[in-house]
């Protein structure tokens, strides 16, 4: 997977787009079963992201995505931003300039394990490792863009009767059920917006 200047800006860009659109979206099912501020959390972390383009995208594909993980661990509040920028810092860390699919999978898997650590939690827990966990299983399967961005979808849905076990969603117990972990969802556009963008560099 080799990506140009002007690919990497288009990335940033709609994996930026894809949580500032739906930041009321997040914001929601975080009131039902959190703190209700992780839509506008989320929201600061990528428009923080984007206001670092374009010097963003003149990166490498590695030490970009570290660089973006950096931003979303200072601007992102709650649990999310060190979640969620130690899976991209650790996703740079591990993958070389021009990754190919094994690459991407192996990466991927470190990346999670980094996060389970972080959060000390593993998936089945209501978390963004729900989502991640499966996403990954499809990827390192051979599964297309279509087949890794349908999973992200409902592998975000399987937790809404799931109850949460981690994060501040388990002080809830089982009023936690019944509601999708706002963390799965962002984790599950992040992923749609960038196997759409990347589609043909992601498929085998």
């Amino acid at each position: 997977m080799s990506l140009d200047r002007v690919a990497r800006e288009r990335l940033v860009q709609a994996l930026a787009a894809s949580v500032i659109e739906h930041a009321d979206e997040l914001t929601s099912l975080d009131q039902a079963i959190g703190d209700g501020d992780h839509g506008l959390n989320m929201k600061r972390g990528f428009e923080a992201v984007l206001a670092a383009l374009p010097g963003l995208a003149d990166k490498s594909l590695p030490e970009m995505l570290k660089a973006i993980g950096m931003t979303l661990v200072m601007k992102v509040g709650g649990a999310s931003g060190p979640l969620v920028g130690t899976f991209f810092m650790e996703l740079g860390k591990a993958l070389p300039e021009r990754p190919g699919r094994a690459d991407l999978v192996a990466a991927t898997e470190k990346a999670i394990e980094a996060v389970k650590a972080r959060g000390r939690s593993e998936a089945g827990q209501k978390t963004l490792l729900d989502v991640l966990v499966p996403v990954h299983a499809v990827l390192a399967g051979g599964g297309d863009a279509k087949a890794i961005a349908a999973e992200a979808v409902q592998a975000a849905d399987r937790t809404t009767p799931m109850q949460a076990l981690r994060g501040r969603a388990s002080f809830l117990g089982e009023r936690s059920v019944g509601h999708m972990d706002p963390g799965s969802r962002s984790a599950s556009l992040l992923i749609g917006a960038a196997v759409e963008t990347l589609e043909f560099e992601v498929n085998p």
